[in-house]
């Protein structure tokens, strides 16, 4: 004869669980720790109260006939199910929260939480109904197989996604290159593929079977400070040490690549026609190469062209007729007032006879290097355009900026009416062409758009000085110019 439970430890048990569902709901996505501590409370809770009513959740027996009594240790068992498999998914998301792997991509935890659950309703149909799992496990077996024919593609995604997770080759938001040329920034990852943003703003989905088996280059790792290879060819008219200073000069003016690695100059190789030369230099984020570069080729273009170093023809080349090096005919004094008023946008806009008077007027200084062309807090009344050379701005001992051949300086107080920001020296011995306030005010009468233009250019300069003015300067509207009477 079936022996009688007592009920109050199984009215507590479903009472229990279904508290548990209500609190774990309550806590919300954001604590899971706390989801986690209320789940293994009641977890706890519910345990003691089957052993008190003496249900075993493991084993599938009918020792009642009460229909009452039946349906508790059913729903108990059920809920007691249900708060293992949620506990055990609590510990798994809480492990991989500490181990820190990306939100984005937890195919593992996924993958986890999936067996979980298949295991927590195999047990549930086997201990509280006593459903044959095994014929039922013989059937889904060759189900399985088949859909896993049908699936081939999809499951090789699926597991060659745990696979990439599991080694981390990348993360999201990492700068990737792969051995077929595309080349992005990872911004998600899930099941079946990998999205990739290029610098062409479009997104390419990659299926993780195909990007399992492709060489990957991880620009992010360790850092994203990128290094650039730049050849050039020159003719050998100089020494190759003297070239070679040209162009460290050259790479130690630029602006846009990272200072942290020194540039390099390397020569590769030597015949009778020119000298290959490898410029080696590093940039911040692989997204700043394009702009590093133009401006490293714009540099060298004009420091070899300010100190006679000419290039060369590519190797293997073939030249008709009689023909001086590309460049050789660039040299420091063809440089004129002129040509650099050209060179500048805003004096170029300026009508030829304008620019041509503009330039008679100006007159040519030089300065050895060392000296000091604008000291700090010092005001200067003329604009300065430089000829040769390069210019350093220093402030508090610091180097600024380096300024170079085409470059404008020395003006601050036409448009601020301040004294320059830092100090001027020449980090070489320099030549630089001086246009008075004078001569500027008649161009600027008829052509008000050239002091704007002017403004724009010098506004790093000012910015930069700003950072270490007091604020009652800083807060000083500048005047753009001061416009001559009538």
């Amino acid at each position: 004869m079936p022996t009688p439970l007592p009920l109050v430890p199984l009215v507590m048990l479903n009472l229990l669980g279904v508290a548990g569902i209500i609190v774990w709901h309550l806590q919300g996505r954001g604590r899971p720790n706390a989801r986690l501590i209320v789940q293994i409370i009641f977890f706890a809770a519910m345990t003691a109260a089957l052993f008190t009513a003496q249900v075993a959740p493991f084993r599938f027996e009918r020792i009642h006939e009460e229909v009452f009594a039946r349906f508790l240790v059913d729903c108990g068992k059920v809920l007691w199910w249900t708060h293992l498999a949620w506990a055990v998914i609590g510990f798994t998301r809480i492990y991989i929260v500490l181990d820190k792997r990306p939100r984005e991509a937890r195919l593992i935890q996924d993958l986890l939480v999936a067996v979980v659950y298949l295991g927590t309703t195999l047990s549930m149909m086997a201990f509280v109904f006593g459903v044959p799992i095994g014929t039922l496990l013989a059937t889904s077996g060759v189900v399985a197989i088949i859909l896993g024919l049908a699936l081939q593609n999809t499951l090789s995604d699926v597991f060659s996604g745990i696979a990439l997770t599991i080694g981390r080759p990348y993360v999201l938001g990492d700068w990737i290159l792969l051995a077929d040329g595309t080349e992005g920034r990872v911004v998600a990852s899930n099941w079946r593929a990998t999205c990739i943003l290029t610098s062409a703003n479009n997104l390419i989905v990659l299926p993780n079977s195909v990007l399992a088996k492709l060489g990957l280059t991880n620009f992010s790792r360790p850092t994203e400070t990128h290094q650039i290879k730049l050849p050039m060819r020159i003719a050998p008219t100089l020494p190759p040490g003297v070239s070679m200073e040209v162009l460290s000069l050259a790479l130690d003016s630029c602006k846009l690549i990272s200072k942290e690695v020194p540039p390099t100059v390397a020569l590769k190789k030597m015949d009778a026609m020119g000298i290959d030369v490898e410029l080696l230099f590093y940039v911040s984020a692989p997204g700043e190469r394009v702009a590093a570069c133009n401006e490293v080729i714009d540099v060298v273009f004009r420091h070899c062209a300010e100190n006679g170093v000419s290039l060369a023809m590519p190797a293997g080349s073939y030249v008709f007729g009689t023909q001086s090096p590309i460049g050789s005919h660039l040299t420091p004094t063809m440089l004129s007032t002129r040509e650099l008023l050209r060179a500048v946008p805003a004096f170029a806009a300026l009508p030829l006879d304008e620019r041509n008077a503009l330039g008679s007027q100006a007159t040519t200084r030089q300065f050895p290097a060392g000296a000091t062309i604008v000291a700090e807090n010092e005001t200067f009344s003329s604009l300065m355009i430089i000829q040769s050379g390069v210019v350093c701005r220093r402030q508090n001992g610091k180097d600024i900026e380096r300024l170079y051949p085409g470059e404008i300086f020395g003006a601050r107080h036409l448009l601020s009416d301040t004294p320059e920001s830092g100090s001027f020296e020449a980090l070489t011995e320099i030549s630089v062409s001086v246009i008075a306030k004078e001569a500027l005010d008649k161009v600027v009468g008829s052509h008000p758009e050239l002091a704007e233009d002017l403004a724009s250019r010098l506004s790093r300069t000012i910015s930069d000085g700003q950072s270490d003015t007091p604020p009652s300067q800083t807060e000083k509207t500048p005047v753009l110019w001061a416009m001559p009477n009538g």
